[in-house]
């Protein structure tokens, strides 16, 4: 899946705009403003400091960073390098940052100066760089407390070079190591600037964190990549959330569904400067999708994207061309098919799974030769994900391994998850299956509440929509249903645990 001959351009290096006097970031917690040249400085300045520190092309160096301009200006230092960026969940334990730190095999750990004591426990002997942030000009590293100022020259990273590591969720299995090349991040760059048709006048709003795909290409490379500005809170606060789109002129924001969830319970008036609003990362129902509409009176998007696909692989368009709710649009970043197990196409519009390739594609999962053998055929990625064509637009049905079967039947948890999310007395909910000794499987739910109900009312709500196969033999309600940060839900796990208790 490589290719021979790549472009300069596609090196990450071709993000950086020094001719523009705009500014790139801006981070509202402290009036942070870094001008467009000010970052292609910083990220010299870094690239040289980190190779005084040692790191070279190849050499992996994991973050466990806050959201901000800092770390924006670290991931593009270390790809200016040709080195590999790891950027990590500050939320994870010292077990969890056991595990992927000894699967990554870092050579440095950048961590906040005061913060991040798990990552420090965890780390054992790899040496470890601390970050502070400074209100003007980038951020100073230092190693044990002595300032890192040696810069060493360095050649520059290459298209070819890997740029991220990244793991995926591991909903089922153990976390894959996800490799991206600085081409496969630029394709993904450029298709999205294309698509939203983004340029110097917009202001992107980071509402995503920047250690997954989704905030990191979508919301905040993809604008720099097109000029303009990223407003980058180090902290997403969803009163001050509505205060900073007006006062910063944002014209467009990206988050999952979860967050703008949160986001719209604070909103009070419409933005005016808003062109448009994304949604990705997991599925968007009808009802928050309608609030959105309204509130923010602007077209609201949703795309399809996924780690090794450096992100968005299809979206909804902008108008005057239609954007049809319910579906993840388009193909916008990559080459779109449904395939049966096999790799043979489907009748139209019929399901199958979802199989992608494209520039945005990784080479593959690292040391994992079973899963690349599962995963790809032929330059093309199964997405594991069940889903069809419309009208040339793509409708997901939700993984494959999701899937409940009761029967025989293959019945699509989000389906389930929308009807129950449309009831007014439901905040957030959960569709799963639960085995069955004589249909194999039987549906199962979970919600949280925010009025009043009980599971036999929205037993008999989703007799009203759906067919009785489907209606959930049992609904638990539950105060919280976890996600992870980008707002996925790990179904079958959830379910287990529910019916474990009950």
């Amino acid at each position: 899946m490589r290719r021979v001959t790549v472009s300069a351009a596609e090196s990450l290096l071709a993000i950086m705009q020094e001719g523009n006097p705009g500014p790139a970031l801006i981070c509202p917690d402290d009036g942070t403003v870094v001008s467009h040249g000010e970052l292609a400085s910083a990220i010299h300045r870094l690239a040289g400091v980190l190779a005084g520190l040692g790191v070279q092309r190849g050499q992996r160096v994991a973050m466990v960073l806050p959201n901000g301009p800092e770390i924006v200006e670290l991931l593009l230092a270390v790809a200016a390098l040709g080195a590999i960026a790891a950027p990590m969940n500050p939320g994870y334990t010292e077990a969890e940052y056991r595990f992927y730190l000894s699967d990554l095999d870092p050579s440095l750990l950048l961590v906040q100066l005061g913060r991040g004591a798990d990552v420090r426990a965890a780390a054992g002997g790899l040496p470890v760089a601390d970050m502070t942030i400074q209100r003007q000009g980038p951020p100073v590293l230092s190693v044990s407390g002595v300032e890192a100022s040696a810069e060493r020259a360095f050649a520059a990273g290459t298209p070819e070079d890997v740029a991220l590591l990244l793991h995926t969720s591991g909903t089922t299995k153990r976390p894959k190591q996800v490799p991206l090349l600085q081409r496969n991040l630029m394709a993904s760059v450029r298709a999205i600037g294309a698509h939203y048709r983004l340029g110097e006048a917009d202001v992107s709003y980071c509402a995503m964190p920047l250690f997954h795909v989704h905030g990191l290409i979508a919301s905040t490379l993809a604008q720099l990549a097109a000029g303009g500005s990223v407003v980058t809170p180090r902290r997403l606060t969803p009163r001050r959330y509505w205060q900073q789109v007006g006062a910063y002129g944002v014209t467009w924001v990206s988050a999952s569904p979860t967050i703008h969830r949160e986001l719209v319970e604070h909103g009070t008036a419409a933005a005016p400067s808003i062109r448009f609003v994304r949604s990705c990362s997991s599925a968007l129902s009808p009802s928050l999708m309608e609030r959105l509409e309204k509130i923010y009176e602007a077209p609201v998007l949703e795309a399809y994207g996924m780690t090794e696909a450096s992100h968005q692989m299809t979206s909804n368009p902008l108008p005057p061309q239609r954007h049809q709710p319910g579906s993840v649009g388009i193909p916008a970043g990559a080459q779109v098919r449904i395939v049966d197990k096999t790799g043979r196409d489907v009748p139209p519009g019929q399901a199958g799974e979802v199989a992608v390739r494209g520039p945005g594609l990784t080479p593959g999962y690292l040391n994992d030769p079973q899963a690349n053998a599962e995963s790809f055929f032929d330059g093309w990625f199964r997405t594991g994900d069940s889903g069809k064509f419309c009208d040339g637009y793509l409708r997901l049905e939700g993984r494959i391994k999701e899937l409940i079967i009761r029967g025989g039947e293959n019945i699509s948890p989000g389906e389930v998850e929308d009807v129950l999310k449309a009831h007014p007395a439901v905040a957030d909910a959960v569709c799963f299956g639960i085995d069955d000794e004589k249909y194999g499987q039987v549906v199962g739910a979970a919600v949280v509440l925010k009025g009043e109900t009980d599971s036999a009312q929205l037993r008999e709500r989703c007799r009203g929509s759906l067919a009785d196969f489907k209606v959930p033999k049992v609904i638990h309600v539950v105060a919280e249903i976890p996600r992870t940060p980008t707002g996925k839900v790990q179904r079958n796990r959830i379910g287990a645990q529910l019916m474990g208790q009950g």
